[in-house]
């Protein structure tokens, strides 16, 4: 439910209910029953292996488009993540202004 209300996501290494989080969000954004928003992920030597395989297999299976992969954001920066969301809020507010 809270979900609906991110301005973003920023995923931290984790198990499986991180992963299931993760596959959610983009799962929602992808099938566009939520509004897109930025999903960062900290920790890029973390998240390699996984981020190898979804390019590797699912994005030259053609199971998803370079669309769909470009909703990821991997970064060890966290001022990067911060300004990111932020950048998006601020985008997201002046469209509702209109």
């Amino acid at each position: 439910m809270f979900i609906r209300y991110a301005q973003g996501y920023v995923f931290l290494p984790g198990g499986y209910g991180t992963l299931d989080e993760l596959f959610e969000a983009l799962t929602l954004i992808q099938t566009r029953k939520i509004s897109p928003f930025p999903i960062y992920l900290m920790g890029s030597e973390y998240w390699k292996g996984l981020i190898d395989w979804i390019k590797d297999v699912m994005l030259k299976g053609q199971c998803i488009t370079e669309d769909d992969f470009q909703m990821i954001q991997i970064t060890d920066n966290p001022e990067e993540v911060a300004n990111g969301i932020e950048r998006h809020y601020q985008r997201d507010r002046a469209l509702r202004n209109f």
